[in-house]
C-alpha cells in the first residue's frame, strides 16, 4: 500500500502541473499560490482523518494537485520579483529550504508517534501562508505581459521604497503593446524546432532525475538501520550540493556541473550495489555521494528550466516539464519495491543507469 499511496500523491502532482501551472500563467501567480495553500491545508486535514481508504486516496491525490501549485508558483514568483542578476542565486537558495524541510522531518516523525499527527504537523502551517496575501505582491513581470503596466509600476515603487531606493522616471514609460495577450499552451513549447528540442530534453532530464532521487529517498526505508538518522543525514548532505552549485554555475556554466553531478550519482549507485554488506560505513558514504550528485542535478535542471522560457510561458513551461518529474515519482516506488523483492540492490543498478542516460541532456544549449 505504501507504493500505491506515494504513486497517488505523485499523480496529483502531475495533474497539478498541467492545471495549476497553466492557471498561474493565465490568472496570476499569487492568486493560484494562495488557492493552492488553502487546498493543501484542507485536503491534508481530511487525509489525516480519512474514515476509509477510498477517501484517503481521493484527498491525497488532491493534496498532490494543490501541493504542486504551491511549489511551482512560489518558485516562479520569487525568481520573477528579484533582478535578473540575483535570479540564479535566489533560485538555488529557495531550493535549500526544501532541503531544510527534509532535515527537520525526521525530528517531527521521531517525536510524533503516529502518521496522522505527522500529517497534521506538515499540513497545518499551510494555512499561515494565506497571510502572504498582505505581504507578497503579484509578479510585476506577469502583470506587464497581461497589459497591467500601471499596477506593475505601483508594485515596483513600493519595492523601491522598502529598499530605500528611488524608482527612475523611465519606469513610468512601462507600456504593453495593444496586441491581444495570448494564453499559454503546449503548442507554444514545441512550436519551433529548437524550443521543441529543449522542451523534450528537459522533460527527459526531469523524469530520470526524479526516478533516481525519489528512489534513493524511499530506499532508506527498506535497507534497515536507523531510519531517522539515515534520513537526517541524507537531508544534510543536500546542503553542500546547493553551495557547490552556487560556486560553480557562474564560473563553469551549467553543462559541466550537470554532467559531473550525474556521473557522481551514477557511479555511486553502481558501486554501492556491489559493496559488501560488512562495510556498512563505506556503503553509507558512497550512497550519500550519490544523493549529493542527484540533488545537484535536480537543482540545475530546475534552474535551467526557469531560465529557458519567457515570462508568458514560464510557470506553464516549468510545471509541464516538471510534470515528468511527477511521472517519475509515480514509477519510482513501484520500481523500487518490485525490484528490491528480486534483489535488494537491483534498484541501485537501474538508478545508476538512469543517471548516465540523463547525460543526453547535455545537448541542451542553455546548459552551456
Amino acid at each position: 500500500m505504501l507504493d500505491l499511496s506515494q504513486a497517488i500523491l505523485n499523480l496529483g502532482f502531475l495533474t497539478g502541473a498541467f492545471t495549476l501551472g497553466y492557471a498561474a500563467d493565465r490568472y496570476g501567480r499569487i492568486v493560484i499560490y494562495l488557492l493552492s495553500c488553502l487546498g493543501v491545508g484542507v485536503t491534508g486535514v481530511v487525509v489525516a482523518f480519512a474514515p476509509n481508504f477510498p477517501v484517503f486516496v481521493i484527498f491525497r491525490f488532491l493534496q498532490g494537485v494543490f501541493g504542486k501549485g504551491t511549489w511551482m508558483t512560489c518558485y516562479v514568483i520569487v525568481t520573477e520579483i528579484v533582478g535578473s542578476k540575483q535570479r540564479r542565486i535566489v533560485g538555488i537558495v529557495i531550493q535549500m529550504f526544501f532541503t531544510l524541510g527534509i532535515i527537520i522531518l525526521p525530528g517531527i516523525a521521531y517525536f510524533i508517534s503516529n502518521w496522522q499527527g505527522i500529517q497534521l504537523a506538515i499540513t497545518l502551517p499551510n494555512f499561515l501562508f494565506l497571510l502572504y496575501y498582505w505581504v507578497v505582491p503579484e509578479s510585476p513581470r506577469w502583470l506587464i505581459t497581461r497589459k497591467k503596466g500601471d499596477k506593475a509600476l505601483q508594485i515596483l515603487r513600493r519595492i523601491a521604497k522598502c529598499n530605500g531606493k528611488y524608482l527612475s522616471s523611465n519606469y513610468s514609460e512601462i507600456t504593453v503593446t495593444d496586441e491581444e495577450v495570448s494564453n499559454p499552451s503546449f503548442l507554444d513549447l514545441v512550436r519551433t524546432p529548437q524550443m521543441r528540442k529543449c522542451t523534450l530534453i528537459l522533460m527527459f532530464a526531469w523524469f530520470t532525475s526524479a526516478v533516481v532521487y525519489q528512489g534513493l529517498v524511499m530506499r532508506l526505508g527498506i535497507i534497515g538501520g536507523n531510519l531517522y538518522i539515515d534520513f537526517f543525514i541524507s537531508g544534510v548532505v543536500e546542503l553542500p550540493g546547493a553551495l557547490l552549485i552556487l560556486l560553480t554555475i557562474e564560473r563553469l556554466g551549467r553543462r559541466l556541473p550537470f554532467a559531473a553531478s550525474n556521473i557522481v550519482a551514477g557511479v555511486a549507485c553502481l558501486v554501492t550495489a556491489f559493496l559488501p554488506e560488512g562495510i556498512a560505513w563505506l556503503r553509507t558514504t558512497v550512497a550519500t555521494l550519490g544523493r549529493l550528485g542527484i540533488t545537484m542535478a535536480f537543482e540545475i535542471v530546475y534552474l535551467v528550466n526557469s531560465e529557458l522560457y519567457p515570462t508568458t510561458l514560464r510557470n506553464f513551461g516549468v510545471s509541464l516539464c516538471s510534470g515528468l518529474c511527477d511521472f517519475g515519482g509515480i514509477i519510482a516506488p513501484f520500481l523500487l519495491f518490485r525490484l528490491a523483492a528480486v534483489w535488494l540492490e537491483l534498484p541501485l543498478i537501474i538508478f545508476g543507469k538512469n543517471s548516465f542516460a540523463v547525460l543526453k541532456s547535455l545537448h541542451l544549449h542553455s546548459l552551456y
